[in-house]
């Protein structure tokens, strides 16, 4: 079994790994950090809800809709320096939220500039999972995954958390310029690491055909692997849960008696498990049959999901939260695994840069899904349709399909964009 200290060994035998790990580490705090500071920032000047709306949906639509296009320049551009550009631009956009925020500048410049910093951000998880399997065995690379997956819910923790001891201390301009300094530092990291080679695209480079004939060779890429594109969509099925539930378990954390004290619990219970779930996934993906593997995980997040329409004090939740959320991350290491072991690496960054904003999306829709829902059936029936559609999804992944053997690492699908043109 996968543990955090198989994590930390390969890690520090690894230098490369080390240093790419450390890099996304701070870059994904600053991701997280400023947000909570955003937020009040604007509701501050504004006092309205849907300013903070428009914020929010600048801070999520933009990687969504600009990843798919972070894959094809990470398949075409050297990956390390567009992770640089990526950081520098992100220091410039926090730079300049902390001038609106002290020269009391036009709000609508906040929405905005944050919007330029996530897409900015839209290249940075295609490179560093096209990276990744150059940087390990491929024994290793479940364990890489999952470290990269733990970084993530680290950094959703520890982001907001100090993000408001920062305005408790200070103010959001602070919580910018700080930010700005993360994104700094990631860009340093980077820069210390070898170029070359390791970072080099495997794919025809910046002659290849057109951007949406590329984004057509990501997509052909994953429907021609039904094991990866069924795992993926096992991972949607979790960001989709995690959607809904954001706006959910504030509802329970309520009805519970908590008020927003109990929700914020709910979200660290996520988290925690988060954490938990990157440590056990090692094992889950090496798996002889992945996909009932990954089912059973995926029952394991349905159950506790429908119990908690019926728990009967916050202690029970939190527990079903840490459930959740460590299901939801070795799900998503399994998902991320079976890409980089199924797909060429010509077409890999293409691939995970439809997948990554596919999982993201299901965040959004989820949240927008709930609320009518429970206004339809419910607070208590929503968290069970909730859970319902996951054990759906479960059950679906484990009827029987042609062609689910795994394909050799790196090597069954080519690069359609390579084809010659019909």
């Amino acid at each position: 079994m996968n543990t955090p200290g198989d994590m930390f060994a390969l890690v520090r035998r690894n230098r490369s790994l080390r240093r790419l790990l450390v890099a996304l580490a701070v870059s994904q705090a600053g991701d997280w950090l400023y947000n909570l500071a955003l937020l009040v920032f604007v509701y501050d000047r504004t006092h309205s809800v849907t300013w903070t709306a428009v914020t929010t949906a600048a801070r999520v639509l933009p990687i969504v809709l600009l990843c798919p296009f972070g894959g094809v320049l990470a398949d075409r551009h050297d990956r390390r320096r567009l992770m640089i550009a990526s950081d520098l631009v992100r220091v410039g956009a926090m730079v300049l939220l902390a001038v609106v925020a002290v020269a009391g500048l036009p709000v609508l410049l906040a929405p905005l500039l944050a919007a330029v910093s996530t897409a900015a951000a839209g290249v940075y998880p295609p490179c560093v999972a096209a990276t990744l399997p150059r940087l390990v065995e491929d024994a290793d690379l479940p364990t890489a995954n999952a470290a990269r997956s733990a970084i993530q819910s680290v950094s959703i923790i520890a982001g907001p958390a100090v993000g408001g001891l920062l305005l408790l201390l200070g103010s959001a301009a602070m919580a910018f310029l700080l930010n700005a300094a993360t994104f700094a530092a990631s860009a340093a990291i980077l820069l210390s690491l070898p170029g070359g080679m390791l970072f080099s695209p495997a794919g025809p480079g910046a002659k290849a055909p057109g951007v949406l004939r590329e984004l057509r060779a990501g997509a052909v890429a994953l429907r021609g692997s039904p094991l990866a594109s069924r795992l993926v969509g096992a991972d949607i099925m979790c960001s989709l849960t995690y959607g809904a539930q954001t706006v959910l378990l504030l509802l329970l954390g309520r009805r519970l008696g908590y008020g927003d004290a109990g929700y914020g619990y709910l979200l660290a219970g996520y988290g925690i498990g988060g954490v938990f779930g990157a440590g056990l996934a090692s094992r889950l993906s090496a798996a002889r049959n992945p996909r009932y593997a990954v089912g059973a995980v995926l029952l394991a997040v349905a159950v506790p999901s429908a119990m908690l329409a019926v728990t009967p004090c916050l202690t029970v939740a939190m527990v079903f939260a840490v459930a959740i959320g460590a299901g939801s991350v070795m799900v998503e290491v399994v998902a991320d695994t079976a890409l980089a072991r199924a797909l060429d690496e010509a077409v890999l960054a293409r691939a995970y840069g439809l997948a990554f904003p596919a999982s993201i999306g299901g965040i959004v829709a989820g949240s927008l899904v709930a609320s009518p829902l429970v206004t339809l059936v419910g607070l208590s029936a929503a968290l069970a349709v909730v859970g319902g559609a996951v054990a759906a999804y479960a059950l679906f992944l484990c009827l029987p399909v042609a062609a689910w053997r795994r394909p050799p690492h790196h090597s069954a699908i080519a690069d359609p964009a390579n084809a010659p043109a019909v």
